[in-house]
């Protein structure tokens, strides 16, 4: 009896070990709940989940890495403790979309980590995402032959989001409007209590414009851009500053680029919804984040 007892027990082990093993994560437990759980919202009634949120969360950011359509989540591979259908988990993404969570979580993750910045030089430049099925702010860009989304993020000296202007629509150059961007832009570092008086930025050719350059003089900005030949042609003598040096470095920003190419979601847009579309670059900057913040 005693013998059969313990090859159960065994058994029942090795099976729970098995189990474990097979849990598709792309954070742990722990650095999920400290870094992004404690900033979701809660329900105050109603059905309560009985899945812990953790792994709520590491399915969301498995689809995200994957770029897998909601309905082929491997569900049994990502939800180890009761039982959830991917409908449950889409309903979680975007009831954290619409209340803000993840707004907040990254908002609130720049603030507390803003030591680790390396502000001496940021980087400012966009990006298109190619949008098979359209949706908000999506049009047709003669560049990529297709219609797309324009997103322009800010990083800093080694990379890092800093902050992103939300989504455009692909027919927009980056300077459309880039007097209202870099108000959101220095809008959103106040909330997390980074100054931008005296920032060099990084920027390429298609930003020099007397908008971008005056804007940036409101903000302390001292913009570090390449003079546009077909803009400023007229002109003979320029003392504008440049650093060829500085300038340089704009292979950080593409290295950005090269890393949000990782997540499959980022190639190509399917989501029609932009508050979804949104929450993906609250996810890549969250992410991002938290796998350097783990390295330090």
């Amino acid at each position: 009896m005693f013998l059969k007892r313990k090859r159960l027990s065994i058994f029942k082990d090795y099976h729970i070990f098995k189990k474990s093993i097979a849990m598709i994560r792309i954070f742990d437990k722990s650095t999920i709940n400290k870094f992004i759980v404690k900033y979701l919202s809660k329900a105050k009634r109603g059905f309560i989940s009985k899945v812990p949120i953790w792994q709520i969360v590491n399915a969301i950011l498995y689809k995200f890495k994957s770029g897998v359509q909601w309905a082929l989540l491997p569900v049994k591979s990502l939800i180890t403790k009761g039982k959830l259908k991917y409908g449950a988990i889409y309903h979680h993404f975007r009831k954290w979309t619409l209340d803000g969570s993840w707004q907040r979580a990254w908002q609130a993750l720049l603030k507390q980590y803003r030591h680790l910045l390396d502000l001496s030089i940021a980087l400012f430049d966009g990006t298109h995402t190619i949008a098979k099925r359209g949706g908000g702010k999506v049009s047709y860009q003669s560049r990529k032959r297709n219609k797309t989304t324009n997103t322009l993020w800010l990083v800093d000296r080694q990379g890092m989001v800093v902050s992103f202007v939300p989504p455009l629509s692909g027919k927009h150059n980056d300077i459309f409007a880039i007097e209202k961007h870099l108000e959101i832009i220095v809008a959103q570092l106040n909330k997390s209590a980074i100054s931008v008086d005296g920032l060099f930025l990084n920027a390429d050719a298609g930003f020099d414009s007397k908008a971008f350059r005056a804007a940036c003089n409101r903000f302390g900005i001292i913009p570090n851009v390449p003079r546009n030949v077909r803009r400023t042609k007229h002109l003979t003598d320029d003392d504008t500053y440049f650093d060829d040096q500085m300038y340089e470095e704009r292979f950080i920003i593409e290295r950005s680029n090269a890393w949000m190419d990782f997540n499959r979601t980022f190639l190509i847009r399917f989501d029609t919804s932009i508050e979804s579309w949104i929450t993906w670059h609250y996810i890549f900057s969250i992410v991002q984040w938290t796998r350097f913040i783990t390295k330090v």
